[in-house]
Formats: C-alpha cells, structure tokens, sequence
C-alpha cells in the first residue's frame, strides 16, 4: 500500500467505522471484544500493508483470524502447562 492505495491501517479504521453501527448494538458485555478484535488486527499493520490485498478487508479478516489463532495457541499452551 502506499502512494497508489489507501493504508492498511486506513482501509482498517474506515472498516471499522463501517462496523460502529454494529458494534453500539451489541450488548455492553461484547463491545469490549468488538473492539479487541480490532486492536488485534492492527498488530499485523506491517504484514497486511506488504500484501496490499485488492480487497483489504480480505486482510482485514485474515489478521483477526491469525489474532484469534494466537490467542488459542497461548491459552492451549497454558493448559498444557497446568496438566503437567
């Protein structure tokens, strides 16, 4: 992305912008997660402006995805380590 194209991080904040309707509807006790999945999908800013995706919500989504794969890796890890 660059010059020629919108940023990752813009295309994710106006992603996120698109979303806020959703999110104000949500129940108070998901809002904190909406919003987490955003926070963690700007973690992967650097690798998702090197894909320069023609659809960057496509980016957007995978960069949740990886988040949440992480977050289950740990938490497997923790596990793991408590049975031990």
């Amino acid at each position: 992305m660059g010059k020629t194209n919108p940023t990752y991080r813009d295309t994710l904040s106006e992603f996120e912008n698109e979303w806020s309707p959703y999110q104000r509807a949500l129940r108070l006790e998901y809002q904190n997660h909406f919003e987490r999945l955003f926070d963690q999908a700007r973690n992967f800013a650097d690798a998702g402006g090197i894909q320069n995706h023609p659809d960057p919500v496509t980016t957007h989504l995978i960069s949740i995805l990886l988040a949440q794969e992480c977050r289950i890796a740990n938490l497997e890890e923790q596990l793991e380590a408590e049975n031990v």
